[in-house]
């Protein structure tokens, strides 16, 4: 059995670690280079870094803060926000991501998946999907839409037949967060982890809720995730990577102990 991975995210706008509720309400809490290296050396799996503003604001990411990222962590992290191009991804992966993540730009293009997987391999390409229950109807078969732009924009597209797509366009795992769950602390949004996990063969990374070890237990068993997503839970200090991994281990999830 593969460990299951424990993944703080780090929500950037206008260079400040930030942190909303349900994609609203940002509150700015810290510099993401400082917290990037704390979660590193605390025994973060991976990292993912979003620039929240940068696709709705139609501008490039901040390629200074990933090199700065890079330069201080030694696992790998993925980068998204504001990428748009298979140049963008080289850019990103240049300044030392090991992989992208893709959301917008990839609603819009879906091209853009199947040429970056194409140019930099499948494991190298993200999806991010942003997830919101809208109830089952006419083109929404699941109950659960894709939405776009940081929460602003409703496609329409149903969140289980693009899961499907993307993966058959070369996406190398999805990053799959509840719009309704982000934030809250109460728990992620399970039947959406288990429907997307269960009906893909790539890995699936469980985003929003996080608010108690309980949670992380819960996605990775009754959701099915491959990893957990985390960030209020660790930002606001609740609990340390170290205390979330042990309680997992202690319960027999396979987890990567540091120490």
């Amino acid at each position: 059995m593969l460990s299951r991975r424990i993944i703080p995210c780090l929500d950037v706008r206008n260079g400040k670690l930030t942190k909303g509720i349900k994609f609203k309400n940002n509150v700015d809490i810290g510099d993401p280079v400082e917290a990037a290296e704390r979660y590193y050396e605390e025994g973060a799996d991976e990292l993912i870094f979003y620039d929240i503003t940068a696709s709705y604001e139609r501008r490039d990411i901040m390629i200074d803060t990933v090199k700065k990222v890079a330069e201080r962590i030694f696992i790998p992290f993925s980068v998204g926000g504001g990428i748009r191009t298979v140049e963008d991804m080289r850019k990103v992966l240049l300044a030392g991501a090991e992989k992208v993540s893709i959301n917008s730009a990839a609603v819009r293009n879906p091209d853009l998946i199947y040429q970056g997987a194409k140019e930099f391999g499948s494991q190298c390409i993200v999806l991010g999907m942003d997830v919101k229950w809208v109830g089952k109807k006419e083109g929404i078969p699941s109950g659960y839409e894709i939405v776009i732009d940081g929460g602003r924009t409703y496609t329409g597209i149903d969140a289980l037949e693009w899961a499907k797509r993307a993966e058959d366009l070369g996406a190398g795992e999805i990053c799959l967060n509840s719009i309704d769950a982000d934030g809250t602390q109460q728990g992620y949004e399970i039947n959406l982890t288990r429907l997307i996990s269960t009906n893909v063969d790539i890995p699936v990374i469980a985003s929003g809720g996080a608010g108690r070890p309980e949670h992380l237990l819960e996605v990775l068993t009754k959701g099915k995730a491959d990893a957990a997503l985390i960030a209020s839970i660790v930002h606001y200090g609740k609990y340390s990577i170290y205390e979330l991994k042990k309680f997992l281990m202690e319960r027999g999830i396979k987890v990567r102990m540091k120490w």
